[in-house]
């Protein structure tokens, strides 16, 4: 069927669970069900749903994918396995039901209208391609971008390994207000950056932002007194803050939910990479203590701050506004993707999330979305786990240059004694990541987190003065290798907003909690408490048991709204379901036919 006999008109979004869930798109009816975790089709009652063609698909229409892929995880590059690459790998969806899919058209200015096609199938051979091609061209960059805003806002620590405090007359505290003030000002600084970046598209806000961060973060060569360090502190939180909402929103155009929680632990282990580099550069950077008279701190501000100057730049000539218009003077004529290729990647991520059809990538938020949005109170669960679940690792991780200074080790044995520390987080990150996506579950990787860190916490405060150093250090790498679960949450907010308006909104919002709960984490390790901190410690170990409940109260919220919900559509008749579909004005994650993942 051509895509003009589709009557485009506004679409009813909706969004799956997982692959385990995916029964919403595939046009299935759960019934009864009781899992709680699953998503619940609007249209048939029986269980086998499509498969069984209920969903009324015309005869003359190419067939679909024979199975879901369900092994086909991240680091699998060929393919999912015992599959024949060549067969159809197209995954059934509302709009293989002409009547169905006009409940959830994209509107008329949606960017990639002209690539929407229900009739459009691909073999997984054409998938595979197109997902690393998108891979290399779109997300490894954004690692790229995020590694350039970890140098900045990360060489602190390095900074003041080189006696930064100690040039400048500062104290800890000096040191804990500027950490304060950067997250102050990144906190509210991220819901306006958001909805700039939705006005004017995340193309050419991000670099914008980079390469306004990059000057100020040049400047702190020139730093002389406690106002100049607030001012810069102050300049580069408001500067960076809103990026990682941003480059999230960005990375959901091109990947299905499904896979977005996967690239943003790649995107995270850009962060992991960037410490481990940026280790080496510190080492080399700070030796240049004495050139032209200056602190090789200050030199380690000024090169790196021009180094992502330089990726700023880059940034706006690499990044497309959408998979359709990626062709520029600097990208090529003919752009990244032909327009086959165009064809997959916006059928695939409609098919998996309707919902991304729903808004323009240029269109700005108005109040009344934007209220809306804020005061989405089923995803506060979440924001209050972004509030808290990093806490306790936190302050021994801003304080580690600190601290193996303080035991005895030199500035330069300090920089690469960090680099352990790093490759195992990057390891664990994509471990936990896995587990995560494999067996469907949020709430437990988090869970286990929280006591893993409850494990290294512990002897941490039984240490005393006399400890050996090396058991110190050893007990401190493992707990910051302790598996982060914040790719997963990001992944996990952004599927519970289940709307690009309220997806735009709550991943400002999580990111600002997590800035908030930096800003708790600040005031944890006190200069009277140095070095040992064991008040600061039990504090901690007090936080991670509590967080431990707060993990376990999110996912008996979420099963509670979901049994909730199931009872409600139950309760329905098969007409009663229709004319719900047809008429209501539930939106979002308020729809009654949506369903949390937990």
């Amino acid at each position: 069927m051509p895509e003009d006999e589709f009557k485009l008109i506004a679409p009813m979004p909706l969004e799956t669970n997982s692959e385990k869930d995916h029964n919403l798109v595939l046009g299935r009816d759960i019934g009864d069900s009781t899992d709680d975790s699953t998503s619940l089709s609007s249209f048939e009652d029986d269980e086998t749903g499509v498969r069984a063609g209920k969903l009324n698909i015309p005869a003359d229409w190419p067939p679909l994918a024979a199975h879901e892929p369900k092994k086909y995880y991240f680091w699998n590059f060929h393919g999912p396995k015992d599959t024949d690459l060549d067969a159809t790998a197209t995954q059934p969806s509302v709009y293989d039901d002409p009547e169905k899919a006009r409940l959830y058209q994209p509107l008329p200015n949606y960017e990639n209208l002209h690539r929407f096609n229900p009739k459009a199938r691909w073999t997984w051979r054409e998938e595979i391609s197109v997902i690393r091609k998108v891979d290399l061209r779109i997300m490894s960059w954004c690692a790229v971008m995020f590694m350039a805003l970890q140098l900045d806002r990360g060489n602190l620590s390095q900074a003041v390994a080189d006696n930064m405090l100690d040039d400048l007359h500062f104290t800890t505290n000096h040191y804990n207000n500027g950490n304060t003030i950067f997250k102050v000002f990144f906190l509210v600084s991220e819901l306006p950056s958001q909805l700039v970046s939705k006005k004017l598209g995340p193309d050419r806000w991000i670099p914008i932002q980079m390469f306004s961060w990059s000057i100020v973060a040049m400047c702190q060569f020139w730093l002389n007194s406690t106002a100049s360090f607030y001012v810069t502190r102050a300049l580069l939180g408001a500067l960076e803050g809103g990026f990682i909402a941003d480059v999230c929103l960005y990375l959901s155009y091109y990947y299905t939910g499904v896979e977005l929680p996967v690239r943003l632990a790649y995107f995270w282990a850009g962060l992991t990479v960037s410490e481990i580099i940026a280790a080496f550069m510190g080492f080399g950077l700070l030796h240049m203590r004495g050139v032209q008279g200056k602190e090789g701190w200050r030199w380690l501000f000024l090169v790196e701050g021009a180094i992502t100057a330089c990726i700023g730049i880059l940034s706006w000539l690499l990044m497309p506004p959408c998979p359709t218009k990626t062709a520029s003077w600097f990208r090529g004529k003919n752009g990244w993707f032909t327009p086959r290729e165009e064809t997959i990647i916006v059928n695939r991520v409609l098919r998996d999330d309707p919902s991304k059809g729903d808004m323009h990538n240029r269109q700005a938020l108005n109040l009344e979305m934007f209220w809306r949005s804020l005061t989405d109170y089923d995803l506060w669960p979440i924001y209050i786990i972004g509030l808290m679940f990093f806490i306790p690792s936190s302050p021994v991780d801003t304080y580690l240059t600190l601290t193996l200074r303080s035991i005895g080790f030199t500035t330069f044995q300090t920089t690469l004694m960090v680099l352990p520390k790093q490759f195992l987080h990057l390891v664990f990150l994509l471990a936990v990541t896995y587990i995560s996506r494999r067996y469907n579950e949020r709430s437990y990787p988090g869970i286990a987190a929280q006591f893993w860190i409850l494990a290294t916490l512990i002897p941490l405060r039984i240490f005393g003065a006399h400890s050996n150093r090396w058991a110190k250090y050893i007990v401190t790498t493992l707990l910051l290798s302790y598996p982060s679960t914040h790719a997963i949450q990001v992944g996990w907010t952004s599927r519970n907003s289940n709307s690009v308006r309220t997806r735009t909104v709550s991943a400002a919002m999580y990111n600002m909690f997590c800035q908030l709960g930096g800003i708790i984490a600040s005031y944890i390790y006190l200069q009277d408490d140095k070095p040992l901190y064991h008040r600061g410690n039990s504090v901690l170990i007090g936080i991670a048991v509590l967080n431990v409940f707060i993990y376990i109260g999110t996912k008996l919220y979420y099963i509670a709204r979901n049994k909730s919900r199931q009872k409600k559509w139950n309760e329905l008749t098969k007409e009663q379901k229709e004319i719900y579909l047809r008429t209501t004005t539930d939106q979002g994650n308020k729809r009654l036919d949506f369903r949390f993942a937990h």
